[in-house]
């Protein structure tokens, strides 16, 4: 039996919804969820300016259907009209034109929850850093997905708290790991309780029979793969569990190369764990990280490898670990679906939206026809910026060509409402970015996500002193 769902909307976009669900529905084919539906305009003219409160005041019940479909971006605890409905409550995209795709996943939504590569993160300057100071950051670096937190050693600085930092990092459960050259670093960190050890060659393997730690075994001179092949043989003959790392280089300093290295070491021994250090290119690349992970996880999936080695230095990878982690559950949920890393997520998607432009020219017009309140609405086309209210619609692709034509230069609060928008609409349609007005634009896994309650409120606000000013004037 079809599911009757019950779409709720705004006066300005009921016709789009409308007719937005008739080509879902003319356009169902056998994998898509059969379904009726109806709609209930409540009396608002911005659908996102919808809360549950008012829903709940304005729509008592829900009729015959089995599900209620709210704007996206109506905000606040939907629970409650669950509960008073009896049936489940939920929010449609953000912008209906995505209604397609979103009736197309339905029961389909991509499982990021597994992956298949370890996070180490290092902490670069742990020497430098207190004890407390390592334990803040490595909760950072947690928060944002790494399943190890590693101590980086500095040639020639002295790490006197080494032991105590390995310690308290593991009465707090973390699993440890310490990059060193020297040999008594190495030992005193073993012996402190740290999980893994980086990095051992074929001459400093005695180490790893000293202590339990997993040792990270890398070639005794750079390049040399024999040499990687014999400790790693090594452990396999006396089952000394190991991670084995090619050395992954910059570019234009072996990179292409260190990736075949890779490739051979993976066709050479199928059923090892192999790390890669990724940060030779999230570090040293002046270029966008989220890409740049995106690529060397699609390339670790591929060669199988069980870890990665990743940093967050310059301030252009700052957010290069929480990358890291989208990346590899992008990558392991497409590889276990036999597919192309698409519309898993669009975390790693910072500039560019892959629908930026949903609606055209002609659709605006035709919703800014029915305006028919002073209120100003904001929307983007590939032709620019349009801002319209009952007195008019005004197209351009630089907000101060628009301001003039506005008449709010005697508002402050409002202009400054308006700046803001067009600020934003002026990013959102130079990048070729998604604009849905009052949202901060997405910049994917790069920034946090911001609450637009704040934004809508002083727009109200903007609009009551409006209206006050109005009425005042009259009188």
């Amino acid at each position: 039996m079809a599911e009757k769902l019950l779409f709720l909307t705004g006066k300005l976009a009921e016709k789009s919804l409308s007719k937005v669900l008739a080509q879902v529905q003319a356009q169902r084919h056998s994998t898509s969820p059969a379904f009726k539906y109806r709609i209930a305009q409540i009396g608002v003219s911005v659908a996102a300016l919808m809360t549950p409160d008012l829903i709940a005041r304005r729509l008592k019940d829900s009729g015959d259907a089995d599900k209620v479909i709210l704007p996206g971006l109506c905000s606040g605890d939907i629970a409650p009209l669950a509960a008073q409905y009896g049936v489940p409550v939920e929010r449609g995209p953000a912008d209906l034109k995505d209604l397609p795709q979103y009736f197309g996943q339905v029961g389909l939504a991509p499982d990021l929850s597994a992956y298949s590569v370890q996070i180490f993160a290092e902490i670069v300057d742990a020497p430098l850093l207190s004890v407390a100071g390592i334990v803040a950051k490595a909760q950072a670096y947690q928060a944002q997905g790494a399943n190890v937190i590693d101590l980086g050693c500095l040639p020639g600085v002295p790490f006197p708290h080494l032991k105590d930092a390995v310690q308290a990092l593991k009465a707090l459960d973390f699993q440890v790991s310490v990059d060193s050259l020297s040999s008594d670093d190495l030992l005193t960190a073993g012996h402190a309780g740290a999980d893994f050890l980086l990095s051992l060659t074929e001459n400093t393997l005695w180490i790893a029979h000293e202590v339990a730690a997993t040792p990270i075994l890398i070639p005794a001179k750079p390049h040399h793969l024999p040499s990687l092949y014999r400790a790693i043989d090594a452990c396999l003959k006396v089952g000394k569990p190991f991670i084995a790392d090619a050395i992954l280089d910059p570019i234009h300093f072996g990179l292409t190369q260190s990736i075949v290295r890779y490739q051979k070491l993976r066709k050479k021994y199928p059923a090892i764990n192999v790390m890669m250090g990724i940060g030779n290119l999230t570090e040293l690349t002046d270029a966008d990280t989220t890409g740049i992970n995106a690529l060397l996880f699609g390339i670790i999936s591929e060669l199988n490898i069980n870890a990665v080695l990743a940093t967050s230095v310059s301030p252009h990878a700052v957010n290069a670990i929480a990358e890291a982690d989208l990346a590899r559950r992008i990558m392991h949920a497409a590889k276990t679906d036999d597919r192309l890393p698409r519309a898993y997520s669009h975390g790693l998607l910072g500039l560019h939206d892959r629908r930026p432009f949903t609606y055209s020219v002609d659709e605006i017009k035709d919703i800014a026809s029915m305006v028919k309140d002073p209120n100003f609405r904001i929307q983007v086309s590939e032709q620019g910026l349009h801002v319209y209210n009952r007195d008019g619609l005004h197209q351009a692709t630089d907000p101060f060509a628009l301001y003039p034509q506005l008449g709010v230069e005697n508002d402050a609060s409002h202009a400054f409402y308006l700046g803001v928008e067009l600020a934003r609409a002026q990013i959102a349609w130079q990048l070729n970015k998604r604009y849905v007005q009052d949202q901060a634009l997405e910049w994917g896994v790069s920034a946090a996500p911001s609450q637009p309650e704040a934004k809508i409120a002083h727009r109200e606000a903007a609009l009551s002193a409006r209206k006050l000013a109005a009425k005042k004037a009259k009188t």
